[in-house]
């Protein structure tokens, strides 16, 4: 099972060595490039994991999202009909300057034992807030996502009733944030930082599109919170 990202150019990219962080710097984009293309899955998706609901909290309310025999399913790889792959984040590395960088911080929301959405940006430094519209508590955890490793940043019961909204602030580099409720473990969710506004999300269809590009040297790259990167060189 492998990531297949079939592209097409509309601007002549070059692919490039190692990116090296920089402050992003808005200009005029003149005759700007479009990338798109199409994210797919080569090969069958794993299969949804399952959680028997009678060994969690709440399992009347959460159950409203059930298979009917008792289970909660998580299915952390969606993959459309005609095998696009959904929740990928893609992005142009290297880009220094561009079009202005508008971002509304990275918002979720707990709604039926599910933060929605599964996968969004977010921009280091920048913080995230969660909001519990469900009527039953949801403990939250946070983790760092760092390459290889994941590490704990915080563990707090935060999202106590409806209506309740918790704001993660970072400080330092974060590259990217697993959300997780501890009372609910089918509960998750996923962050990527971006450096710049070149970016696209995937939905079933698996396509994307990132207009406006300035003429220069980058490489694009498609991340998936599960199935991890691939670079088109």
């Amino acid at each position: 099972m492998r990531l297949v990202i079939r592209c097409v150019l509309l601007w002549s990219l070059v692919a490039s060595g190692s990116i090296t962080a920089w402050a992003y710097e808005v200009m005029p984009v003149a005759n700007g490039g479009t990338v798109t293309g199409t994210v797919q899955l080569a090969g069958e998706p794993p299969p949804p994991t399952g959680f028997e609901l009678r060994r969690y909290p709440d399992r009347e309310y959460c159950g409203a999202l059930s298979d009917g025999s008792g289970y909660r399913f998580l299915r952390e790889v969606a993959v459309g009909p005609e095998q696009g792959l959904k929740d990928v984040i893609v992005t142009i590395e290297g880009v220094e300057k561009g079009k202005p960088f508008t971002f509304e911080d990275m918002k979720l929301e707990t709604n039926i034992c599910q933060f929605v959405p599964f996968v969004s940006v977010m921009r280091d430094q920048r913080p995230i807030t969660v909001k519990n519209l469900d009527a039953v508590s949801h403990d939250l955890q946070v983790y760092e996502r760092e390459w290889e490793h994941i590490f704990i940043m915080f563990h707090r019961p935060a999202l106590t009733k409806a209506g309740t909204s918790d704001v993660i602030r970072f400080t330092g580099n974060r590259r990217g944030v697993i959300m997780q409720c501890g009372m609910h473990p089918y509960m998750q969710g996923h962050g990527l930082a971006v450096e710049n506004p070149y970016y696209a999300i995937t939905g079933l269809e698996g396509t994307f599109a990132i207009p406006d590009l300035p003429a220069g040297t980058y490489r694009i790259k498609a991340w998936h919170p599960i199935l991890g990167e691939q670079v088109q060189e």
